[in-house]
């Protein structure tokens, strides 16, 4: 049996696979089982901040290997308390809790705002205000935060709770604030999943001054737009907002799981003992392997990243068959003319894997890629676009 055949015989059928088997990579270059090249505009969904088989990367997690690989949350380690350290010093958040992915770092985000709610306003303030077209995990409780109906059709019932109002409307979120005992306000300040659609300056701003002046934690996901992806260490930075809590994942790890929730200073001591854990959480490697990537995200390097931004954007902007072009930094999303899943396609077919969001075609390349990679797989997707739909 090839592995496809293994694939499908064995592995839960929850996802649909691109028909490439990647047996090797370095950089922003992966190889198929047959041998052919791609430069990877995708980096596993936003998580290979510095490409395939990073040599400062590996050289980390290999040495941290050689040590211990795990000790659970029972012993101290250097790599998680170090980690704690860099990510509170760089956003001056003031305590972190970490576990294994996105979801969960959402789920200890929404715990957080519930407890601390409850405790200055009662049981009854506990109802989350999310957006719509959000996506905040698969787990029942953040799947019931996704402001996505047709994720929550075959789970219900889900966990109650939670409002999801349109994303850069003021208005409503003004409404919603008024009609709903809430005890967050959950925002991905880029809306990925959704769409690539980052939300307003306007809107950013409103939503800050009313959690301040009800006093309801305010929440950031950086899963995706986190660790350098919008060419600022977190999105939220951007819009000159300070967050209660921030939860990210994904590129924080370079390839390991790790989730991490950033707690500010009004909720920093809302988490007691035995309030929440994780087996896995602070794994020494992972947090070995997260250091080695936070560490090299500097202003220099983050510079870089918007400079690559720029380059793409206008790149795309009016070209044929391109009818827009949405995101931040290294975070892009590509509405073509022609169906955004027939231009990966073709552009998988010449070398370059792309990734779709909603009907765009959506870009995660690695932060470092290379301008001569970055170069080539931008004007694979323009042709792509251009001779599916430039015409149409």
């Amino acid at each position: 049996m090839t592995i496809m055949d293994l694939d499908q015989t064995y592995v839960a059928g929850t996802y649909k696979r691109f028909p490439v088997e990647i047996v090797s990579g370095k950089g922003s270059k992966v190889w198929d089982a047959n041998g052919k090249q791609y430069v990877d505009m995708g980096s596993g969904i936003g998580v290979t901040a510095f490409g395939i088989g990073d040599d400062t990367w590996q050289q980390a997690v290999t040495e941290q290997l050689g040590k211990v690989q795990h000790t659970s949350n029972l012993y101290y380690t250097e790599p998680c308390a170090y980690l704690a350290k860099l990510l509170c010093e760089k956003t001056g958040m003031k305590k972190v809790f970490f576990s294994n992915s996105g979801a969960e770092a959402n789920e200890c985000a929404i715990k957080v705002a519930r407890k601390y709610s409850a405790e200055k306003k009662g049981p009854d303030c506990y109802t989350i205000l999310t957006l719509v077209n959000s996506f905040h995990g698969r787990t029942l409780t953040t799947l019931a935060a996704t402001g996505q109906e047709h994720f929550h059709e075959l789970f219900q019932p889900l966990t109650p709770g939670f409002v999801h109002v349109e994303a850069n409307n003021v208005e409503a979120l003004k409404n919603a604030v008024e009609e709903n005992n809430l005890a967050g306000i959950m925002l991905e300040c880029v809306q990925g999943e959704g769409g690539v659609n980052p939300l307003t300056p306007e809107f950013m701003a409103a939503a800050e001054t009313l959690a301040k002046e009800k006093d309801i934690p305010l929440i950031i996901d950086e899963v995706q737009t986190g660790n350098g992806r919008t060419g600022k260490l977190y999105s939220y930075m951007h819009f000159g907002v300070t967050p209660d809590i921030v939860s990210t994942a994904k590129g924080l790890g370079g390839g390991l799981p790790i989730g991490a929730t950033l707690l500010g200073e009004k909720v920093q001591n809302v988490l007691g003992y035995g309030d929440h854990g994780s087996t896995f959480g602070g794994n020494p490697v992972c947090c070995a392997g997260a250091v080695s990537i936070l560490e090299r995200l500097d202003d220099a390097f983050l510079a870089s990243v918007r400079r690559k931004s720029g380059y793409v954007f206008a790149s795309l902007h009016g070209a044929p068959g391109v009818e827009s072009v949405s995101g931040l930094g290294l975070m892009v999303g590509i509405k073509t003319t022609a169906p955004a899943g027939d231009v990966v396609k073709l552009c998988m077919e010449r070398g370059v894997l792309c990734l779709t969001a909603k009907d765009k075609v959506r870009l995660l390349p690695a932060l470092n890629i290379p301008m001569e990679d970055l170069t080539f797989a931008v004007e694979t997707i323009l042709a792509a676009a251009k001779e599916l739909g430039g015409n149409i």
